[in-house]
């Protein structure tokens, strides 16, 4: 090679520990157990964060008679829940922009961890709602920072099957509580429930010793004297995994990425159509799958009046489905692309509300195919915006906008149960409809304008 040539290799090269050589870097790396193991370390955390926040519904079956508590206390206990993950949402992805997505991950899990022991020692309704409240902030966080962190240490090519099926351990954590508490509860008591809650403080420090922090965010940042040492780490552990040396690295030219960030930064320009778009996704896909999932299995007692077992086993058969919707869109999303596979998710979602207002609701058969089938598309894009938001923003405003985001998921939990007061007055089809309506009006909104990221280098879709 050439002195000129070398010269003109060198200076098109970024520095070593820039944003830059940090993406280079990081896109040349492999697939290896590294990646496997950090995942199902985090993945333990989001499967007990799932199982906590369902746990409230397996106790509460006993705390009604035990406490005397009326339905209007019953319903404060679920909803507080819900309020404290949207401010813990909020609180940790700020603490994730300014602190780094290992200290913010780590802190949520010892809140929600911590107030689960609390939640078991709780005496009566208020302190338990206190304790349930806070709990909320760490389930609320934890989640949406543990999204952001695999999104910033995972390649574009693939990154959609790899984060999805991450995510896929919530939603067997919230079928673990339901299973779970059918058989502690009533056999070990009302507070084993939350103490099983608190294993992942077992975690806390074998995640801080085995991961390190991003290097997207230090090089965001400019800790310049932490980000080669972070990103060397990365490398040694997946060249020790794969047990041969790692491809040369691609000068691979992204946009220069600005590092300065504010909360202002989601609603200007390109940010703010992404934002629009992907909080409507939030609320029509949770509003629909919380919906179906919560208050499905009514009809069954209220309207057919199947016993109680026949009606639950209705509802599994629901839960079961929704997982394989799931798990479809986890396999598949890099494959069809995400723009794609929301259109057609909450399209599919729709078309089943549709028939199911229409069947006329004669059979329970027709309210399990039907809703079951909502159930699998509503799923789809329940788990696949989890993969979707991070993607849409940089690194510096990465965790806000996703905490942001998920807080329309909290306002959808808690709107659901509203709409379904608001029309069950005009019947069942009625119900149906307006959901079908808001999923193929997001549907649409989805076709026209979401971006697609597939197979993008995060720092090339966002500058």
């Amino acid at each position: 090679m050439s002195d000129a040539t070398g010269a003109l290799l060198r200076s098109s090269s970024p520095a070593a520990g820039s944003a830059p050589d940090i993406t280079n870097r990081m896109e040349r790396l492999p697939f290896s157990n590294w990646q496997v193991k950090a995942r199902v370390l985090i993945g333990t955390a989001t499967f007990f964060d799932a199982f906590d926040a369902l746990a409230i519904a397996q106790v509460l079956p006993v705390l009604t008679p035990l406490w005397g508590l009326n339905g209007a206390e019953a319903g404060v206990l679920i909803s507080v829940g819900y309020l404290g993950q949207l401010a813990g949402g909020l609180l940790f992805s700020w603490i994730a922009e300014r602190r780094g997505r290992v200290l913010a991950m780590v802190l949520a899990i010892a809140t929600f961890t911590v107030m689960s022991i609390a939640c078991a020692l709780s005496w009566n309704f208020e302190s338990l709602l206190a304790f349930r409240t806070l709990q909320g902030l760490g389930l609320g966080g934890q989640v949406p920072i543990a999204a952001v962190y695999i999104s910033e240490i995972t390649k574009a090519h693939g990154r959609g099957r790899f984060i999805l099926l991450y995510e896929l351990i919530f939603s067997v954590g919230v079928v673990a509580a339901g299973l779970a508490g059918f058989w502690l509860v009533p056999h070990l008591g009302w507070q084993v429930m939350f103490l099983v809650g608190a294993l992942p403080l077992l975690v806390i420090p074998v995640l801080l010793r085995w991961l390190p922090e991003s290097p997207r965010w230090l090089a965001g940042v400019g800790r310049e004297s932490d980000v080669d040492a972070a990103m060397a780490r990365i490398e040694d552990k997946v060249e020790h995994a794969t047990g041969r040396e790692l491809p040369p690295v691609s000068h691979h030219q992204a946009p220069p990425q600005q590092t300065r960030s504010s909360w202002a930064e989601l609603f200007r320009p390109p940010y703010l159509r992404r934002t629009l778009v992907v909080w409507t996704i939030w609320i029509g896909a949770y509003l629909v799958y919380y919906g179906i999932s919560t208050w499905l299995p009514s009809p069954y007692r209220t309207v057919f009046h199947l016993p109680l077992e026949v009606s639950l086993q209705y509802g599994l058969v629901s839960n079961c489905v929704g997982l394989g919707g799931a798990a479809l869109c986890a396999l598949t999303i890099d494959f069809v692309g995400r723009r794609i596979w929301f259109a057609v998710a909450l399209g599919g979602s729709a078309i089943c509300l549709f028939l199911l207002a229409l069947s006329g609701l004669d059979q329970p058969s027709d309210l399990m195919i039907f809703g079951s089938g909502a159930y699998f598309f509503a799923a789809a894009a329940a788990i696949g915006v989890y993969l979707y938001t991070p993607e849409l923003y940089p690194t510096r405003i990465r965790a806000i906008g996703v905490g942001t985001a998920t807080a329309w998921l909290r306002l959808a939990s808690m709107v659901g149960p509203i709409v379904i007061g608001a029309f069950v007055g005009y019947g069942l089809p009625t119900v149906f409809v307006v959901f079908g309506v808001i999923a193929l009006a997001v549907s649409v909104i989805v076709t026209v304008f979401a971006v697609e990221t597939k197979g993008k280098v995060l720092e090339d879709l966002s500058p």
